[in-house]
Protein backbone atom coordinates (compact mmCIF):
# COMPACT_ATOMS: atom_id res chain seq x y z
CA UNK A 1 0.00 0.00 0.00
CA UNK A 2 2.80 2.67 0.81
CA UNK A 3 4.27 1.65 -2.25
CA UNK A 4 1.16 2.16 -4.42
CA UNK A 5 1.35 5.97 -2.22
CA UNK A 6 5.13 6.62 -3.77
CA UNK A 7 4.79 5.58 -7.06
CA UNK A 8 1.49 7.41 -7.55
CA UNK A 9 3.02 10.26 -6.42
CA UNK A 10 6.01 9.58 -8.69
CA UNK A 11 4.40 9.96 -11.40
CA UNK A 12 2.11 12.97 -10.62
CA UNK A 13 5.12 14.41 -9.72
CA UNK A 14 7.00 14.05 -13.12
CA UNK A 15 10.50 15.08 -12.63
CA UNK A 16 11.64 16.44 -9.37
CA UNK A 17 12.36 15.52 -5.39
CA UNK A 18 10.50 15.69 -2.99
CA UNK A 19 11.40 15.71 0.65
CA UNK A 20 9.65 15.32 4.24
CA UNK A 21 11.51 15.13 7.32
CA UNK A 22 9.71 13.51 10.44
CA UNK A 23 7.85 15.06 12.90
CA UNK A 24 10.49 16.54 15.73
CA UNK A 25 10.54 14.92 19.24
CA UNK A 26 9.97 17.83 21.86
CA UNK A 27 11.06 17.77 25.76
CA UNK A 28 8.22 18.04 28.06
CA UNK A 29 9.84 18.63 31.19
CA UNK A 30 13.76 17.71 32.20
CA UNK A 31 14.51 14.70 29.91
CA UNK A 32 11.64 13.42 29.66
CA UNK A 33 9.92 13.94 25.86
CA UNK A 34 5.76 14.64 24.94
CA UNK A 35 4.27 10.98 23.42
CA UNK A 36 5.62 11.31 19.62
CA UNK A 37 3.58 11.09 17.03
CA UNK A 38 5.08 10.76 13.24
CA UNK A 39 4.58 13.36 10.54
CA UNK A 40 1.02 12.03 8.87
CA UNK A 41 2.90 12.56 5.37
CA UNK A 42 5.76 10.72 5.87
CA UNK A 43 3.20 7.94 7.57
CA UNK A 44 1.41 8.38 4.62
CA UNK A 45 4.41 7.14 2.34
CA UNK A 46 6.30 4.77 4.80
CA UNK A 47 4.49 3.44 7.22
CA UNK A 48 7.56 4.26 9.37
CA UNK A 49 6.85 5.57 13.08
CA UNK A 50 10.61 6.74 14.40
CA UNK A 51 11.87 9.97 14.88
CA UNK A 52 14.72 11.90 13.48
CA UNK A 53 14.12 10.54 9.77
CA UNK A 54 13.92 11.60 6.36
CA UNK A 55 12.03 10.52 2.76
CA UNK A 56 13.62 11.51 -0.50
CA UNK A 57 11.35 10.61 -3.08
CA UNK A 58 13.06 11.25 -6.64
CA UNK A 59 12.32 10.63 -10.59
CA UNK A 60 15.30 12.05 -11.40
CA UNK A 61 18.07 9.62 -9.77
CA UNK A 62 19.05 6.53 -11.89
CA UNK A 63 18.80 4.00 -8.80
CA UNK A 64 17.06 5.41 -5.98
CA UNK A 65 13.22 6.56 -6.57
CA UNK A 66 12.54 5.86 -2.76
CA UNK A 67 15.12 6.58 0.11
CA UNK A 68 14.98 6.90 3.98
CA UNK A 69 17.62 8.02 6.00
CA UNK A 70 16.98 6.90 9.62
CA UNK A 71 19.11 6.25 12.95
CA UNK A 72 21.30 3.10 12.88
CA UNK A 73 20.22 0.42 15.29
CA UNK A 74 21.81 1.29 19.15
CA UNK A 75 21.71 -1.57 21.66
CA UNK A 76 22.23 0.96 24.41
CA UNK A 77 19.69 3.26 23.50
CA UNK A 78 16.89 0.42 22.60
CA UNK A 79 17.32 -0.63 25.91
CA UNK A 80 15.59 2.27 27.22
CA UNK A 81 13.72 3.76 24.17
CA UNK A 82 12.72 0.37 22.59
CA UNK A 83 13.75 -1.57 18.90
CA UNK A 84 14.77 0.65 15.87
CA UNK A 85 13.99 -1.03 12.60
CA UNK A 86 17.74 0.33 11.61
CA UNK A 87 19.50 0.68 8.24
CA UNK A 88 20.19 -2.07 7.07
CA UNK A 89 16.46 -3.58 7.21
CA UNK A 90 14.62 -0.49 6.12
CA UNK A 91 14.69 -1.12 2.36
CA UNK A 92 13.25 -4.80 2.74
CA UNK A 93 10.88 -3.77 5.36
CA UNK A 94 9.67 -0.88 3.76
CA UNK A 95 10.30 -1.61 0.15
CA UNK A 96 12.14 1.25 -0.50
CA UNK A 97 15.21 1.41 -2.56
CA UNK A 98 18.38 2.28 -0.50
CA UNK A 99 18.20 3.36 3.58
CA UNK A 100 21.54 5.73 5.04
CA UNK A 101 22.25 6.84 8.81
CA UNK A 102 20.57 10.03 9.49
CA UNK A 103 24.18 11.37 10.28
CA UNK A 104 24.75 11.33 6.63
CA UNK A 105 21.67 13.21 5.59
CA UNK A 106 23.49 16.63 5.10
CA UNK A 107 26.55 14.77 3.40
CA UNK A 108 24.45 13.03 0.67
CA UNK A 109 20.52 15.64 -0.09
CA UNK A 110 23.03 17.76 -2.38
CA UNK A 111 23.96 14.82 -4.44
CA UNK A 112 20.08 13.89 -4.73
CA UNK A 113 19.61 17.93 -5.70
CA UNK A 114 21.85 17.85 -8.47
CA UNK A 115 20.58 18.70 -12.22
CA UNK A 116 17.11 18.97 -10.55
CA UNK A 117 14.90 22.06 -11.15
CA UNK A 118 11.98 21.94 -8.50
CA UNK A 119 12.26 20.36 -5.13
CA UNK A 120 8.58 19.56 -3.34
CA UNK A 121 9.07 20.55 0.28
CA UNK A 122 7.04 22.67 2.77
CA UNK A 123 9.21 25.52 4.05
CA UNK A 124 8.28 26.73 7.49
CA UNK A 125 6.83 23.81 9.15
CA UNK A 126 10.60 22.41 11.05
CA UNK A 127 12.82 25.50 11.24
CA UNK A 128 15.48 23.32 12.19
CA UNK A 129 14.90 21.20 9.12
CA UNK A 130 14.45 24.01 6.98
CA UNK A 131 18.18 25.20 7.54
CA UNK A 132 19.86 21.87 6.55
CA UNK A 133 17.30 21.47 3.47
CA UNK A 134 18.67 25.38 2.74
CA UNK A 135 22.54 24.53 2.84
CA UNK A 136 22.19 21.40 1.00
CA UNK A 137 21.10 23.60 -1.88
CA UNK A 138 23.80 25.96 -1.29
CA UNK A 139 25.99 23.31 -1.50
CA UNK A 140 24.41 22.12 -5.22
CA UNK A 141 24.53 26.26 -6.38
CA UNK A 142 28.09 26.08 -5.60
CA UNK A 143 28.40 23.10 -7.34
CA UNK A 144 26.47 24.23 -10.37
CA UNK A 145 29.31 26.65 -11.00
CA UNK A 146 31.01 23.59 -12.48
CA UNK A 147 28.35 22.94 -14.66
CA UNK A 148 25.10 21.44 -14.34
CA UNK A 149 21.72 22.36 -12.70
CA UNK A 150 20.26 23.50 -9.54
CA UNK A 151 16.95 23.51 -7.80
CA UNK A 152 14.96 26.59 -9.07
CA UNK A 153 11.50 25.66 -7.89
CA UNK A 154 9.96 25.26 -4.64
CA UNK A 155 6.82 23.57 -4.50
CA UNK A 156 4.71 22.78 -1.08
CA UNK A 157 4.38 19.14 -1.78
CA UNK A 158 0.90 19.44 -0.82
CA UNK A 159 -0.47 20.72 -3.80
CA UNK A 160 -0.16 16.64 -4.43
CA UNK A 161 0.45 14.83 -1.75
CA UNK A 162 -2.61 16.34 0.02
CA UNK A 163 -4.85 16.16 -2.71
CA UNK A 164 -3.90 11.97 -2.70
CA UNK A 165 -4.80 11.97 1.61
CA UNK A 166 -8.47 14.03 0.90
CA UNK A 167 -9.83 11.54 -0.98
CA UNK A 168 -9.90 7.74 1.15
CA UNK A 169 -9.52 4.46 -0.38
CA UNK A 170 -11.53 1.59 0.70
CA UNK A 171 -9.20 0.55 2.49
CA UNK A 172 -8.54 3.68 4.84
CA UNK A 173 -12.31 4.07 5.27
CA UNK A 174 -12.61 0.38 6.95
CA UNK A 175 -9.30 1.72 8.66
CA UNK A 176 -11.39 5.04 9.77
CA UNK A 177 -14.44 2.56 10.26
CA UNK A 178 -12.60 0.85 13.18
CA UNK A 179 -11.91 3.90 14.62
CA UNK A 180 -15.87 4.86 14.49
CA UNK A 181 -16.87 2.05 16.30
CA UNK A 182 -14.16 2.78 18.82
CA UNK A 183 -15.12 5.83 19.37
CA UNK A 184 -18.60 4.62 19.84
CA UNK A 185 -17.54 2.35 22.71
CA UNK A 186 -15.90 5.15 24.89
CA UNK A 187 -19.33 7.82 24.35
CA UNK A 188 -21.38 4.77 25.35
CA UNK A 189 -18.90 3.82 28.47
CA UNK A 190 -18.72 7.71 29.20
CA UNK A 191 -22.51 7.88 29.11
CA UNK A 192 -22.68 5.29 31.74
CA UNK A 193 -20.24 7.28 34.46
CA UNK A 194 -21.49 10.64 33.65
CA UNK A 195 -23.71 10.94 36.80
CA UNK A 196 -24.55 14.46 39.39
CA UNK A 197 -21.50 14.10 41.27
CA UNK A 198 -18.57 13.34 39.05
CA UNK A 199 -16.11 15.32 37.57
CA UNK A 200 -15.68 16.17 34.10
CA UNK A 201 -12.34 14.49 34.20
CA UNK A 202 -13.75 11.03 35.66
CA UNK A 203 -15.19 10.85 32.24
CA UNK A 204 -12.41 11.96 30.35
CA UNK A 205 -10.75 9.25 32.07
CA UNK A 206 -13.23 6.79 30.81
CA UNK A 207 -13.26 8.02 27.18
CA UNK A 208 -9.69 7.07 27.49
CA UNK A 209 -9.62 3.73 28.85
CA UNK A 210 -12.14 2.70 26.66
CA UNK A 211 -9.73 4.15 23.72
CA UNK A 212 -6.92 2.30 24.90
CA UNK A 213 -8.93 -0.82 25.98
CA UNK A 214 -10.03 -1.41 22.35
CA UNK A 215 -6.56 -0.74 20.63
CA UNK A 216 -6.66 2.88 19.68
CA UNK A 217 -3.31 4.37 19.65
CA UNK A 218 -4.39 7.23 21.35
CA UNK A 219 -7.04 10.13 21.43
CA UNK A 220 -7.17 12.22 17.88
CA UNK A 221 -6.87 15.22 19.76
CA UNK A 222 -7.77 16.33 23.28
CA UNK A 223 -11.33 15.30 24.23
CA UNK A 224 -13.73 17.99 25.90
CA UNK A 225 -15.71 17.08 28.16
CA UNK A 226 -17.98 20.61 29.19
CA UNK A 227 -20.77 20.29 31.59
CA UNK A 228 -22.89 22.86 32.71
CA UNK A 229 -21.74 26.46 30.95
CA UNK A 230 -18.31 25.09 30.30
CA UNK A 231 -20.52 23.17 26.54
CA UNK A 232 -20.68 26.93 25.63
CA UNK A 233 -17.06 27.30 25.54
CA UNK A 234 -16.14 25.44 22.04
CA UNK A 235 -12.30 24.25 23.19
CA UNK A 236 -12.79 23.75 26.51
CA UNK A 237 -10.31 21.77 27.88
CA UNK A 238 -9.53 22.12 31.77
CA UNK A 239 -12.43 19.44 32.31
CA UNK A 240 -12.39 19.76 36.30
CA UNK A 241 -16.04 20.59 36.80
CA UNK A 242 -18.30 18.40 38.79
CA UNK A 243 -21.49 17.75 37.41
CA UNK A 244 -24.58 19.11 38.50
CA UNK A 245 -27.99 18.06 38.70
CA UNK A 246 -29.69 19.52 35.57
CA UNK A 247 -26.49 20.26 33.71
CA UNK A 248 -26.09 19.14 29.77
CA UNK A 249 -22.75 17.50 29.08
CA UNK A 250 -20.81 18.05 25.95
CA UNK A 251 -18.28 15.31 24.85
CA UNK A 252 -15.89 16.22 21.73
CA UNK A 253 -14.10 12.89 21.48
CA UNK A 254 -12.89 10.77 18.54
CA UNK A 255 -10.15 7.70 18.92
CA UNK A 256 -7.08 7.63 16.52
CA UNK A 257 -6.96 4.00 15.20
CA UNK A 258 -4.15 3.17 12.53
CA UNK A 259 -3.24 6.86 12.04
CA UNK A 260 -6.49 7.71 11.47
CA UNK A 261 -9.08 9.66 13.44
CA UNK A 262 -12.55 9.85 14.37
CA UNK A 263 -14.64 13.06 15.61
CA UNK A 264 -17.64 12.22 17.03
CA UNK A 265 -19.87 15.18 19.62
CA UNK A 266 -22.93 14.34 21.71
CA UNK A 267 -24.59 16.30 24.15
CA UNK A 268 -27.01 15.12 26.93
CA UNK A 269 -28.26 15.73 30.66
CA UNK A 270 -25.99 13.77 33.39
CA UNK A 271 -29.42 13.71 34.92
CA UNK A 272 -31.12 11.40 32.49
CA UNK A 273 -33.48 13.65 31.24
CA UNK A 274 -33.39 16.98 29.35
CA UNK A 275 -35.54 20.12 30.33
CA UNK A 276 -38.14 22.16 28.10
CA UNK A 277 -35.91 24.62 27.19
CA UNK A 278 -33.11 21.77 26.75
CA UNK A 279 -34.62 19.29 24.54
CA UNK A 280 -35.99 22.79 22.45
CA UNK A 281 -32.38 23.60 22.09
CA UNK A 282 -31.24 20.03 21.42
CA UNK A 283 -33.70 19.14 19.18
CA UNK A 284 -33.24 22.65 17.38
CA UNK A 285 -29.11 21.21 16.15
CA UNK A 286 -30.60 17.63 15.99
CA UNK A 287 -32.52 18.97 13.14
CA UNK A 288 -29.90 21.27 11.66
CA UNK A 289 -27.39 18.52 11.61
CA UNK A 290 -29.80 15.75 10.02
CA UNK A 291 -30.57 18.36 7.22
CA UNK A 292 -27.24 18.94 7.15
CA UNK A 293 -25.82 15.43 6.28
CA UNK A 294 -28.39 15.15 3.60
CA UNK A 295 -27.44 18.13 1.86
CA UNK A 296 -23.55 16.11 1.45
CA UNK A 297 -23.23 14.38 -1.84
CA UNK A 298 -21.04 14.31 -4.99
CA UNK A 299 -20.98 17.99 -6.25
CA UNK A 300 -21.91 19.54 -3.09
CA UNK A 301 -19.53 21.88 -1.32
CA UNK A 302 -18.96 22.32 2.52
CA UNK A 303 -20.64 26.30 2.14
CA UNK A 304 -23.82 24.44 0.83
CA UNK A 305 -23.91 22.29 3.62
CA UNK A 306 -23.35 25.13 5.99
CA UNK A 307 -26.19 26.78 4.74
CA UNK A 308 -28.59 24.13 5.20
CA UNK A 309 -27.56 24.18 8.33
CA UNK A 310 -27.94 27.77 9.17
CA UNK A 311 -30.88 27.88 7.53
CA UNK A 312 -32.60 25.70 9.67
CA UNK A 313 -30.81 26.91 12.82
CA UNK A 314 -32.22 30.84 12.36
CA UNK A 315 -35.25 29.45 11.48
CA UNK A 316 -35.70 27.92 15.28
CA UNK A 317 -34.24 30.51 16.56
CA UNK A 318 -36.77 32.68 15.39
CA UNK A 319 -39.19 30.72 16.32
CA UNK A 320 -37.80 30.21 20.20
CA UNK A 321 -37.51 34.38 20.64
CA UNK A 322 -33.65 33.76 20.80
CA UNK A 323 -33.05 36.08 18.06
CA UNK A 324 -35.83 38.36 16.02
CA UNK A 325 -35.93 40.65 12.52
CA UNK A 326 -36.51 39.46 9.18
CA UNK A 327 -35.39 36.08 8.54
CA UNK A 328 -32.91 36.68 5.51
CA UNK A 329 -31.64 39.64 7.25
CA UNK A 330 -30.29 37.61 10.08
CA UNK A 331 -28.56 35.46 7.86
CA UNK A 332 -27.03 38.12 5.73
CA UNK A 333 -25.84 40.51 8.88
CA UNK A 334 -24.76 36.80 10.64
CA UNK A 335 -27.45 37.86 13.83
CA UNK A 336 -26.95 34.19 14.66
CA UNK A 337 -23.28 33.46 15.07
CA UNK A 338 -23.53 35.01 18.69
CA UNK A 339 -25.30 31.29 19.38
CA UNK A 340 -23.54 29.54 16.58
CA UNK A 341 -20.05 30.98 15.47
CA UNK A 342 -18.24 28.42 14.01
CA UNK A 343 -18.41 26.40 10.41
CA UNK A 344 -19.92 23.15 10.39
CA UNK A 345 -17.57 21.12 8.34
CA UNK A 346 -14.17 19.86 8.12
CA UNK A 347 -12.17 17.50 6.25
CA UNK A 348 -11.17 14.30 8.32
CA UNK A 349 -8.37 11.73 7.57
CA UNK A 350 -5.38 10.82 9.34
CA UNK A 351 -5.31 15.17 10.89
CA UNK A 352 -8.66 15.85 12.79
CA UNK A 353 -8.22 18.82 10.68
CA UNK A 354 -7.33 17.11 7.57
CA UNK A 355 -5.30 18.44 4.55
CA UNK A 356 -6.91 19.16 0.97
CA UNK A 357 -8.06 22.38 -0.39
CA UNK A 358 -11.33 23.73 0.97
CA UNK A 359 -11.54 25.82 -2.48
CA UNK A 360 -10.30 25.66 -6.03
CA UNK A 361 -10.08 28.30 -8.94
CA UNK A 362 -11.40 30.64 -6.03
CA UNK A 363 -14.66 28.83 -5.44
CA UNK A 364 -15.51 26.38 -3.12
CA UNK A 365 -14.54 23.04 -4.17
CA UNK A 366 -17.47 20.11 -4.89
CA UNK A 367 -17.23 17.32 -2.83
CA UNK A 368 -16.43 13.57 -4.72
CA UNK A 369 -16.84 10.50 -3.52
CA UNK A 370 -14.11 9.29 -1.21
CA UNK A 371 -13.70 12.76 0.89
CA UNK A 372 -14.93 12.25 4.69
CA UNK A 373 -16.00 15.47 6.56
CA UNK A 374 -17.06 16.37 9.70
CA UNK A 375 -20.77 17.63 10.20
CA UNK A 376 -21.12 19.67 13.66
CA UNK A 377 -23.84 22.27 14.02
CA UNK A 378 -24.01 23.62 17.47
CA UNK A 379 -25.90 26.47 19.28
CA UNK A 380 -24.16 28.29 22.61
CA UNK A 381 -26.01 30.57 24.48
CA UNK A 382 -23.24 31.90 27.04
CA UNK A 383 -24.47 32.17 30.77
CA UNK A 384 -24.16 36.35 29.88
CA UNK A 385 -26.54 36.20 27.13
CA UNK A 386 -29.13 38.51 26.80
CA UNK A 387 -32.01 36.39 26.14
CA UNK A 388 -35.00 34.47 28.63
CA UNK A 389 -33.17 33.04 31.44
CA UNK A 390 -34.48 29.30 30.57
CA UNK A 391 -31.70 29.13 27.89
CA UNK A 392 -28.69 30.90 29.83
CA UNK A 393 -25.87 28.80 29.89
CA UNK A 394 -27.36 25.69 27.32
CA UNK A 395 -24.38 24.72 24.92
CA UNK A 396 -25.41 21.56 22.51
CA UNK A 397 -23.40 20.04 19.72
CA UNK A 398 -23.58 17.56 17.83
CA UNK A 399 -20.82 15.98 15.16
CA UNK A 400 -20.55 12.96 12.94
CA UNK A 401 -17.86 11.62 10.57
CA UNK A 402 -19.56 11.70 6.78
CA UNK A 403 -18.03 10.15 4.13
CA UNK A 404 -19.03 10.66 0.44
CA UNK A 405 -20.46 7.99 -1.75
CA UNK A 406 -20.74 7.87 -5.56
CA UNK A 407 -24.46 8.22 -4.97
CA UNK A 408 -25.01 10.41 -1.87
CA UNK A 409 -23.40 10.19 1.46
CA UNK A 410 -22.36 7.35 4.34
CA UNK A 411 -22.63 8.20 7.91
CA UNK A 412 -19.53 6.29 9.89
CA UNK A 413 -20.36 7.41 13.02
CA UNK A 414 -24.24 6.84 12.94
CA UNK A 415 -24.45 4.03 15.49
CA UNK A 416 -23.58 6.70 18.21
CA UNK A 417 -26.85 7.48 20.31
CA UNK A 418 -28.17 10.83 19.65
CA UNK A 419 -31.65 11.10 19.29
CA UNK A 420 -33.26 12.30 22.57
CA UNK A 421 -35.21 8.82 22.69
CA UNK A 422 -32.09 6.86 22.49
CA UNK A 423 -30.21 9.05 25.17
CA UNK A 424 -32.60 9.33 27.56
CA UNK A 425 -33.45 5.32 27.34
CA UNK A 426 -29.57 4.87 27.59
CA UNK A 427 -29.31 7.46 30.45
CA UNK A 428 -31.89 5.60 32.65
CA UNK A 429 -30.41 2.42 32.09
CA UNK A 430 -27.51 3.42 34.18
Amino acid sequence: MFAARRKALLEAMGKGVLIISASPTFIRNNDVEHEYRQHSDLYYLTGFDEPDSVLVLSTEHAEHRAVLFLRPRDPDRETWDGPRLGIERAPAQLAIDAAFNISELDQRLPSYLENVKRVHYRIGVDRRFDDRFLAALDVVRMRARRGGEYPSEIVDPGVLLHEMRLKKTPAEIDVMRRAAVITREAHLAAMRVARPGRFEYEVEAELLRTFRAHGSERPAYGSIVGAGPNATILHYRKNDRRLEEGDLLLIDAGAEFGYYASDVTRTFPVSGTFSKPQREIYELVLKAQLAAIDAVKPGATIETVHDHTVSVLVDGLLELGLVSGDRQQVIDQGDYKKFYMHRTSHWLGMDVHDVGRYHQDGAPRPLEPGFVLTVEPGLYISPQAEVDPAYRGIGVRIEDDILVTPDGSQNLTFDVPKSVGELESILAAR
